[in-house]
């Protein structure tokens, strides 16, 4: 495996280049082109002077996390083969840059949910947090406004206030999408980027739904295990393959998170490693990597990885808030490089005990 981190861009996150470099055991980071919209194509000198700026501060691009999709795309509507040549185009620029991994997803609205950016803990730290009360009691329109105070002055990803502000018309555009149609849209849309990606050797890697169950109505299908598999087998293609976020995925906890893992072997082409703690089924907050700290059996899930042959970029994911950092919520420096020493230790444990 290798370690990497996520980084916004120099523009947008508060974590430098050069911070993550002095971590030592992050070799690599897995960013994006934030400030460009769904649907837009990303050309060559963008990619490459992205890349540039990586590589003069001794790291890599190790994966693009993410190249957002446009909702004609996933409701099946309006432009979606325009946009479609659009993320094809994408594509190819990233593959004659040289980049080889696409982290995305193909949630209705709301990338991911949190009802609390900043709940305290007993030891004073903040993270991120859910409450289905707190969902059940606000409607969408309201959702951004029930958080925006707590991003510390940052653009959220998937929360963007351009598109938050026309919430109520994206509910509208999804109001005959199930999730059988989703699945269509879907397939139809992995069906036609497959061939440039096989072309450039581009592994696209589906990020689980957060939470993993319907939120607002809305329907979500890369919940657990047998949607996963059936989402490959509609295209069966070693470049279309998963993200396993355990943070994502543990949100049910009937999902078997080393189960699942030992399932998709081949597939992972991208890990996020991080814990939750549990107060009741539907009242999680993040916690730190440890496993001691949450509700994961963080060993066990580190080894299902290395049990695979696993040898993609895993990243620490939604940090805690500590030693008065202020940062985008989730994405603060020093509890993530906390998490990454976590599960390099983990993996070095692991592969030499095996050895």
């Amino acid at each position: 495996m290798e370690m990497t981190m996520r980084w916004y861009g120099s523009k947008f996150d508060t974590v430098t280049l050069k911070q993550i470099r002095q971590t030592a055991y992050v070799t690599g980071v897995i960013t994006t082109l934030y400030d460009k919209q769904p649907g837009e194509v990303w050309t060559r000198e963008e990619i490459r002077a992205l890349k540039n700026e990586v590589e003069e501060a001794g790291l890599h691009i190790s994966g693009i996390e993410s190249v957002n999709i446009h909702d004609d795309i996933k409701t099946g509507k309006g432009n979606r083969d325009l946009y479609i040549k659009n993320y094809i185009e994408t594509l190819e620029n990233l593959g004659k840059e040289d980049i080889h991994l696409v982290c995305y997803n193909f949630m209705p609205v709301f990338d991911w949910t949190r009802t609390e950016l900043a709940r305290r803990r007993a030891d004073g730290s903040t993270v991120l947090a859910y409450t289905q009360k707190a969902v059940d009691e606000l409607v969408p329109e309201k959702m951004f406004e029930s958080i925006s105070s707590d991003m510390n002055g940052t653009v959220m990803p998937g929360w963007e206030p351009e598109r938050m502000a026309h919430v109520k018309e994206l509910f509208e555009m999804y109001s005959d999408v199930d999730e059988d149609k989703l699945f269509d849209n879907l397939k139809y849309f992995l069906e036609k980027i497959m061939p440039v990606c096989n072309k450039y050797d581009i592994k696209m890697a589906i990020h689980p739904d957060d939470p993993a169950w319907s939120v607002f109505g809305l329907p979500r299908i890369i919940t657990n295990m047998e949607n996963i598999h059936r989402m490959m087998k509609m295209v069966d293609d070693e470049h279309n393959g998963v993200t396993f976020c355990s943070g994502s995925y543990g949100t049910n906890l009937d999902n078997d998170l080393p189960a699942m893992i030992r399932s998709l072997k081949g597939r992972i082409h991208f890990a996020h490693v991080r814990n939750l703690k549990f107060n009741s089924r539907d009242d999680f907050e993040e916690a730190a990597h440890l496993s001691s700290d949450g509700s994961f059996d963080m060993y066990e899930i580190v080894k299902a990885l290395h049990d695979i042959g696993f040898s993609g970029p895993i990243r620490p994911d939604h940090g805690r808030m500590i030693w008065d950092e202020v940062a985008m919520p989730g994405y603060g420096l020093y509890d993530r490089a906390l998490g990454a020493a976590y599960i390099c230790g983990l993996w070095e444990a692991i592969d030499k005990g095996e050895r």
